[in-house]
C-alpha cells in the first residue's frame, strides 16, 4: 500500500512522533493506522493515542437542564469568530430547547421535526445560515433523564468549548455532579469503570504494554508482573473512578462521590470539532488566487 503524506501527517498528530519514524511505521504495517501507533508505542516512541483529539471545526457545545430532563449538543459553524456571534448563540439555545422537548432518537430525525415557529429545524438553521454567512450545522447531541434521587452535573469550559454532562446517582447534590463533570473536561476519560472497558481493548493494551516492556530489556520472568501494573495505570488514564479528583489529588473521584452518597452513572463529554478534519487553508495561494481574478 502507498504510504501518503497526509497518513504520515495523521500519525504524527496522533502520537508525537518523527516524521520519519512514522512513515517507516506505516511501511512495516501495510498502512494499517491502528497497527501502526501500536508500533510506536512498542518502541516506546509514542504514547497511548487518544482518539477525537483532534479540534478542528469551530462552534458551541452546550448543556441545557429542565428538571429530570437534560441535552448536551454541538453545532458547528466554519469560523471561531461565528461562534461568538449572539445570533449563532441564540440558535443554539433554540436547538436546546427544541432537543429537550421533541427527544429525536437521531440528527436526521431532529432535522425534520417541526419547531414552534413553524419551520422544520434544518430550515431554521438555514435561515441562520442565510443570516450569519457561513455553514452551520447540528453535528450530535444526547439527551439524558434522571429521577428526583439524582443529580444532573452540567459544565461548560472556555464559553462552550467543552461540554460535560454527568449524571450522578443517589445524591441530589448537583455542586457535587459539577464537580465531577469539571474534572472529566479536563481529564477526558473514555469510561465511568473498568467494566466498561471491552476485553478486546484490555487484550490489546496488554499485548502493546508486553513489547514494550521487552523492547525495554526487562527479564521475561517479570514483563507479565509489570503489565499488570502498568495496565493499572491505562485504567486510571481511562476510567473516571480510577482517576485522582482534580479538586483533591489524594481522593480517587469514585471516593467523592460515594462521600456524598452517591455514584457515577454515565458521562458525555463534547469538545468543539474533535474528530473532524479541519480544510487547511493556504494563505499564499488564496491571495494570489484574488490577484488573479
Amino acid at each position: 500500500m502507498a504510504i501518503t503524506a497526509q497518513m504520515v501527517k495523521e500519525l504524527r498528530e496522533k502520537t508525537g512522533a518523527g516524521m520519519m519514524d512514522c512513515k517507516k511505521a506505516l511501511q512495516e504495517v501495510d498502512g494499517d493506522m491502528e497497527k501502526a501507533i501500536d508500533l510506536l508505542r512498542e518502541k516506546g516512541i509514542a504514547k497511548a493515542a487518544k482518539k477525537g483529539d483532534r479540534i478542528a471545526a469551530e462552534g458551541l457545545t452546550s448543556v441545557k437542564v429542565n428538571g429530570n430532563e437534560a441535552v448536551i449538543l454541538e453545532v458547528n459553524s466554519e469560523t471561531d469568530f461565528v461562534a461568538k456571534n449572539e445570533g449563532f448563540q441564540a440558535l443554539v439555545q433554540e436547538l436546546a430547547d427544541h432537543l429537550l422537548a421533541k427527544k429525536p432518537a437521531s440528527v436526521e430525525e431532529a432535522l425534520s421535526q417541526v419547531m414552534d415557529n413553524g419551520a422544520t429545524v434544518e430550515a431554521h438553521i438555514n435561515a441562520a445560515v442565510a443570516k450569519i454567512g457561513e455553514k452551520l450545522t447540528l453535528r450530535r447531541f444526547t439527551v439524558k433523564t434522571k429521577t428526583d434521587s439524582d443529580a444532573f452535573g452540567a459544565y461548560l469550559h472556555m464559553g462552550g468549548r467543552i461540554s460535560v454532562l454527568s449524571v450522578l446517582e443517589g445524591t441530589t447534590d448537583e455542586e457535587a455532579a459539577k464537580d465531577v463533570s469539571m474534572h472529566i473536561a479536563a481529564l477526558n476519560p473514555k469510561y465511568v469503570s473498568r467494566d466498561e472497558v471491552s476485553a478486546d481493548e484490555v487484550e490489546r493494551e496488554r499485548q502493546v504494554l508486553t513489547q514494550q516492556a521487552l523492547n525495554e530489556g526487562k527479564p521475561e520472568n517479570i514483563v507479565a508482573k509489570m503489565v499488570e501494573g502498568r495496565l493499572g495505570k491505562y485504567f486510571e488514564d481511562v476510567c473516571v473512578n480510577d482517576q485522582a479528583f482534580v479538586k483533591n489529588p489524594d481522593q480517587k473521584v469514585r471516593q467523592f462521590v460515594e462521600s456524598k452518597g452517591g455514584k457515577i452513572r454515565d458521562f458525555v463529554r463534547y469538545e468543539v470539532g474533535e474528530g473532524i478534519e479541519k480544510r487547511e487553508d493556504n494563505f499564499a495561494e488564496e491571495v494570489m488566487s484574488q490577484v488573479k481574478k
